[in-house]
């Protein structure tokens, strides 16, 4: 080769190449070929081998001749050893063409799309006529690099070259075109090849099926039969049914598993294996395993197939249950399928499980790969150990977006908002491009943060980064504008979103529901129902829930019946909990409590939650004292329901038990949740803790709120001392006077000019005296007022509560 173009470190994309003269011949003489050395040569398998030969052809004399030189290299690039292949091409001094054909071949295969430009311009300066394989190698890294640019360079050289008419040359066209997601040149060099064999045809379809065009496939697969008699091979079908798959096509998947009974290709691994794919992605996992238990012959990808289709839906513990089958027929596990249980461990949060895949990962020496230890982090990050996927992360080398995207998503998940923000500002500082999964995890952890300026921030961010087009971005945005207390922004970019997913109508219909907006929520359900758009358990979850909020008793019992009788969904524990809330905030406690009896599961801590709450609202003791021994029997970890229980004694005046319920939590170690409030004003988070005067402008804030009570008492407030006793009356009003919300509104009075709207967040419910306080507040000081507890929005203004005082 020229000596400027092996010294060139520059990239040859935009090489002019030169023409080319024709290909040269050399005598090879014939004990050559028949020499014991050339027989080993053919049969060596590996690099260790071929360094014990090397010895025995330098000792024969052979180094210097064609056939051992171009051998040695063709074995070089096969082992992947790209540099030994270049020192033995270097020192050849009348080099054959073979040599820089196998050498190309190398290029491709073990180094960058770059390079293999590169030396296939330096073979053309050498006079070097190309052969149509050195085209289809270059085509295909042009494919699998998605470098359009660099495929029509190729493409432009195989015409120069006369390959234009070449069957399997212009077959390498279409599929780099199909690759670089150019469908349409794909056919344009399809439509004009003067014969086309199956080949071409299974990669046209390919191509189609790859960039969504699912239709378009199955019209070529129609003609490719009855326009030019071609028979579907399994090449065929396992181009087109990954395709109905990943678009959920059940009908046209069901059409081709015909085909492939008719034609008897089921006796094909790799086409039973893409049906049990099919099956299990259009939502038939029963389907997908009826499929797999008949294979005769499984193999690894057929069991990661099943094993991923049972977790991909939530059926976890089934998905396990295949793991160890695997494990008990001595298959070894892959990537994949450690990866697709490390999922069902995660799904279940499964935290034992999980440390035991993690072993078995180690012992199987599957650690090194980034992809695994990605599913690591994802594990731990859902199993509530943040602090080993923490470690596991800073341990990691060669951290790719998934790595960034899952370690920030689990601290969002486990309430570490300020450390997830962190970490996005930390990888963008690396360079690192976020993409949608990065920005939706971003999202999510602002929407629990609930400030609207950092929300309007995250929204630009994604408005400049284009992902704002991407439907999962655009609903993470709706969802976090409502938990932001922006509902009406929310439903601005609902609007705007054309393509809407099933999860895009949920996080409208709760966010309506969460800020008391039961009728905008049962109108929008009942324009999904009439869509395209099937609803889905949390659809049904969202919707029975605001019609609890709401007091939509006669809806939320209409929408429950239908869930099961005309969409065929099994009601979930969270759904049996909202019918109970339902029911018990309405005061149909007798009902609430029926229902619970007539359960087809047994009830959970969060139904009996749900019972004990109602139980508060409406100081019924008798209820109260059931649900909380069943609820006490389950053994939450939660203080609240004890505090709960309290607080229904406390409305009776029945101190004695109010007190034995407070020693009862005391011996058991059972703490009480300190209510908290949030402000966030002028890029600072303010924190305000029941009776706490650590503020710098706490003076300030008590002084000012002593007088606001005064205005509120005027316009007809009265203190609710029910929750306090062995204390004086004027003791009552200075503690409730100290809450953290009351605080919280002060301060934020006090700090913003008038007519602002003052947005506050609280970590517990907002109690009955300080709901009855703000609506006061905000009657007095002409100012709205928007409140975040941990259930939902409660929106003041003018002396009244979007709630209706129904919360």
């Amino acid at each position: 080769m020229t000596p400027h173009l092996l010294a060139s470190s520059t990239t040859p994309l935009s090489y002019s190449l030169p023409s080319f003269p024709s290909q040269r011949t050399h005598y090879i003489p014939s004990h050559v070929y028949k020499h014991p050395t050339a027989i080993l040569l053919e049969l060596c398998t590996s690099m260790k081998e071929l360094q014990q030969f090397l010895p025995l052809i330098i000792k024969n004399g052979l180094y210097k001749e064609h056939l051992f030189q171009t051998k040695l290299i063709s074995l070089f690039c096969k082992f992947g050893s790209l540099t030994d292949a270049v020192n033995v091409f270097e020192l050849v001094e009348d080099k054959v063409d073979p040599m820089y054909h196998t050498m190309l071949k190398g290029h491709v295969h073990h180094s960058s799309l770059a390079s293999a430009l590169w030396f296939y311009s330096g073979m053309i300066s050498d006079g070097v006529l190309p052969v149509v394989y050195n085209f289809s190698y270059l085509l295909k890294s042009c494919a699998d690099n998605f470098n359009v640019k660099a495929g029509k360079m190729i493409h432009g050289q195989l015409i120069v070259n006369g390959f234009s008419r070449n069957v399997f040359a212009m077959t390498s066209v279409v599929n780099m075109y199909a690759k670089c997601g150019v469908i349409e040149d794909a056919y344009k060099m399809f439509d004009r090849m003067p014969e086309r064999d199956l080949v071409c045809w299974n990669t046209v379809m390919a191509g189609y099926a790859q960039n969504g065009m699912l239709k378009r496939a199955m019209e070529l697969f129609l003609q490719m039969q009855e326009v030019e008699g071609h028979r579907p091979d399994e090449v065929t079908v396992v181009s087109i049914l990954p395709a109905c798959a990943n678009f959920g096509s059940l009908k046209m998947g069901m059409s081709i598993h015909g085909y492939v009974t008719k034609s008897g290709l089921e006796s094909f691994v790799n086409v039973e294996t893409a049906l049990v794919d099919m099956y299990a992605k259009c939502g038939q996992v029963g389907t997908a395993r009826l499929v797999f238990d008949r294979m005769t012959y499984k193999t690894v990808v057929s069991w990661n197939t099943m094993i991923d289709g049972y977790a991909q839906s939530g059926n976890s513990e089934e998905a396990l249950k295949l793991f160890d089958g695997m494990l008990d027929e001595k298959l070894r596990p892959s990537n994949v399928t450690v990866m697709a249980a490390l999922t069902a461990c995660a799904d279940l949060g499964d935290l034992h499980r999980g440390q035991e895949i993690h072993a078995l990962i180690n012992q199987l020496e599957l650690g090194s790969a980034v992809s695994v230890i990605n599913s690591l982090i994802s594990m731990y990050c859902k199993c509530k150990r943040i602090d080993i996927a923490t470690e596991l992360f800073e341990k990691l080398q060669g951290k790719t977006i998934v790595s960034w995207n899952a370690i920030i998503l689990g601290y969002a998940q486990n309430g570490h908002v300020i450390k997830a923000l962190s970490l996005f500002s930390d990888m963008q500082m690396q360079n690192v491009k976020a993409d949608s999964f990065t920005m939706v995890s971003v999202i999510t952890a602002l929407a629990e943060l609930s400030v609207l300026r950092q929300a309007k921030w995250i929204h630009g961010l994604a408005i400049r980064n284009y992902s704002d087009r991407n439907i999962f971005v655009m609903t993470a945005l709706v969802d976090m504008y409502a938990k932001c207390g922006a509902v009406h922004t929310a439903r601005k970019l609902f609007d705007m979103t054309d393509d809407k997913h099933v999860t895009t109508w949920n996080a409208m219909i709760d966010g309506y529901g969460t800020h008391g907006f039961g009728k905008e929520a049962v109108e929008l359900f009942d324009e999904m129902q009439k869509g395209h758009t099937k609803p889905n358990q949390v659809t049904f979850l969202s919707i029975i829930s605001a019609c609890s909020h709401s007091g939509f008793i006669e809806k939320g019992r209409q929408y429950f019946t239908i869930m099961t009788e005309e969409y065929g969904l099994e009601p979930s524990m969270d759904h049996y909990g909202a019918m109970v809330d339902l029911l018990g905030r309405a005061g149909m406690l007798d009902e609430a409590w029926g229902f619970i009896q007539c359960m087809p599961v047994k009830p959970e801590i969060n139904v009996y939650g749900a019972m004990l709450g109602a139980c508060k609202i409406h100081r019924n003791v008798d209820f109260g004292e059931m649900a909380a021994e069943k609820l006490f029997e389950l053994g939450p970890d939660d203080g609240g329901y004890h505090v709960l229980l309290a607080n229904v004694y406390a409305t009776a005046s029945m101190w004695d038990k109010v007190a034995k319920v407070r020693s009862l939590m005391e011996k058991t170690g059972i703490q009480k949740t300190p209510g908290c409030t949030l402000v966030d004003l002028k890029n600072e988070v303010h924190s305000f803790y029941s009776g706490s005067i650590n503020h710098p402008q706490s003076k300030r804030i008590y002084s000012y709120l002593e007088k606001l009570m005064d205005k509120i008492k005027a316009a007809g407030y009265v203190p609710d001392t029910n929750s306090i006793h062995d204390v004086e009356d004027d003791v009552q009003e200075q503690l409730l006077n100290s809450h953290s919300e009351k605080l919280a509104i002060a301060f934020a009075l006090l700090n913003t000019s008038p007519g602002t709207p003052i947005h506050i967040r609280k970590n517990l419910r907002v109690c009955g005296d300080c709901h009855s306080a703000t609506k006061y507040i905000s009657l007095v000081t002409k100012r709205a007022i928007i409140v975040r507890d941990m259930r939902r929005f409660h929106h003041f203004k003018d002396g009244t509560c979007s709630c209706g005082d129904y919360w």
